[in-house]
């Protein structure tokens, strides 16, 4: 038997291939979330002097704790191909944050202070939730299937995590599609690359490349980021934070689901990465994201982060404990010398994004290969809230892009013309827990086991009366027409329980 040490290297040749993706990944969110907030014209002394070092710390940290995770399960397991969870910014929220807290604040107040303020209150909630999830999670993994866990993260990869950067990359095809081929070559068809260069490194040196030679890059953007060059470093924001609550009171209702939301997403990828091999304790696990969306808020960060889809693609590049690490002191390095505005400004985003197209490749395949087969049709209805948040999301951001609403519209004038708008947004509130508890139902249906289908009817009813799901906030009986119809599924389902065909009858005779 090896000894543990040469088991559980911290480096091995294959996180090179993983640095290279979840790195660039996570920065492509960090970089993404400190645009919007420069989109929304906060000013640049908040967002690089205090936002980006406490993220950087929130994603550093958590980057360095599942490397060490992963390394002591290896040795405890004496197993060498352990695969650290990924870990970053959650995606949805960043937009959440940004335009749906603290630019309402400021449009109200005139005051860019209580408007970051109030963002890392908001967060502040958020982890505090996020943590609270962590005790019930493993009772969520106990009592829900497999199949609904790994079905509604499908969901979420096809959506959220694919759809706008295939947008993206057919939007500049010459650039996208090839570095998404050398992406594919290298992860999934395995094909040895010249002087066994990792597949991700040769995609972004392609596709900075040929970006630079095609003029797709601009010049002037590099020379405005190189202008912004400074050093910062986290401190502490217990005033903001005490500052914060006293606005943050009109976005609890939202920020309670969100924050489910996220713990729900962890709890997926904690199941993806048990189903690829790699087992960790669920509850200490889900604790990172959620203490360290805390301690980022605490230092002025507005950002939750979350335990990342893509386990099973990382794993599948060869990444184990290395590509963690490496991500996470990388990210903290970049933040706190002031480099990131430069690095986006060399490498173009549509070279990066063929990675996130890899992850919901990866994560699909999962999700349907190792469920059973007769199980499949509930995890294609988990994917319908998902497709409906992402569409109502769509609509919502080109009217507003218009300067109208779906209310100015009218949600009769969308109908006439297709446009489900009030059914596809009730069927999208909360949409992975939505998909969940569906495919949980749909799944004892096929099993025949009617009741206990039933008795999932009826909690996703009383989820939905209370607004966990199906509704823009919580609240007594704010999801009560979605509730009805849950109460009526229950019923249909004790029917199948109590009827007994007459060939069913004469099948139970014969057998006793």
């Amino acid at each position: 038997m090896e000894n543990s040490h040469k088991s559980t290297p911290w480096f091995v040749k294959g996180d090179i291939n993983g640095f290279f993706g979840l790195f660039s990944n996570v920065l492509t969110n960090f970089l993404a979330a400190i645009g919007l907030l420069a989109a929304i014209n906060m000013p640049g002394d908040i967002i690089y002097g205090n936002i980006v070092p406490g993220t950087a710390i929130a994603l550093g940290l958590g980057g360095i704790i599942f490397a060490i995770q992963a390394r002591r399960a290896s040795i405890k397991q004496e197993k060498s191909d352990i695969t650290a969870l990924p870990y970053g910014l959650s995606v949805p929220h960043y937009f959440i944050v940004a335009f749906g807290v603290m630019l309402p604040v400021y449009a109200q107040t005139q005051d860019w202070m209580l408007a970051w303020s109030t963002g890392v209150a908001w967060n502040l909630i958020q982890g505090i939730i996020m943590t609270l999830g962590a005790v019930v999670g493993p009772f969520i993994q106990k009592y829900i299937p497999r199949s609904a866990l790994l079905g509604s993260l499908a969901g979420l990869a096809v959506t959220y995590i694919a759809m706008n950067p295939m947008g993206e990359i057919f939007s500049t095809p010459y650039i996208g599609l090839l570095t998404l081929v050398i992406v594919l070559g290298g992860w999934i068809a395995h094909k040895k690359l010249p002087g066994n260069i990792p597949a991700g490194l040769l995609a972004i040196i392609i596709g900075m490349s040929l970006a630079w030679a095609t003029g797709y890059m601009d010049v002037n953007a590099v020379q405005e980021a190189a202008a912004g060059f400074s050093i910062s470093v986290p401190s502490f924001a217990f005033a903001q934070l005490m500052t914060g609550f006293a606005y943050i009171s009109p976005f609890l209702a939202a920020a309670i689901p969100l924050a489910i939301y996220d713990f729900l997403e962890s709890l997926d990828n904690i199941e993806s990465a048990e189903v690829g091999g790699d087992k960790y304790p669920t509850g200490l696990t889900l604790l990172v994201p959620g203490v360290l969306t805390m301690l980022g808020s605490i230092l002025g960060s507005p950002f939750p982060t979350i335990i990342y889809i893509g386990h099973p693609g990382w794993k599948a590049t060869g990444a184990r404990v290395g590509y963690s690490l490496a991500t996470g002191i990388g990210v903290m390095i970049l933040a706190f010398v002031g480099l990131m505005p430069l690095v986006m400004s060399v490498i173009p985003l549509v070279a990066l994004l063929p990675i996130l197209v890899y992850i919901s490749m990866t994560i699909g395949t999962q999700a349907y290969t190792t469920a059973d087969p007769k199980h499949v049709p509930a995890m294609i209805l988990g994917l319908m809230p998902f497709i409906s948040s992402f569409v109502i999301l769509q609509i919502n951001n080109a009217l507003t892009a218009a300067g109208t609403s779906a209310n100015e519209v009218g949600l009769q004038v969308l109908r006439d013309n297709g446009v489900y708008y009030e059914g596809w947004r009730v069927l999208g509130s909360s949409d992975i827990l939505v998909s969940m508890m569906l495919i949980t139902i749909v799944i004892f249906l096929i099993d025949k086991n009617f009741k206990v289908a039933a008795m999932y009817s009826l909690l996703t009813a009383g989820l939905s009366f209370f607004g966990f799901i199906h509704a823009g906030q919580i609240g007594l009986g704010t999801g009560s027409s979605a509730a009805l119809g849950y109460v009526t599924m229950a019923l249909g389902l004790l029917v199948f329980h109590f009827y007994r065909h007459p060939d069913e009858k004469q099948e139970l005779n014969n057998e006793s």
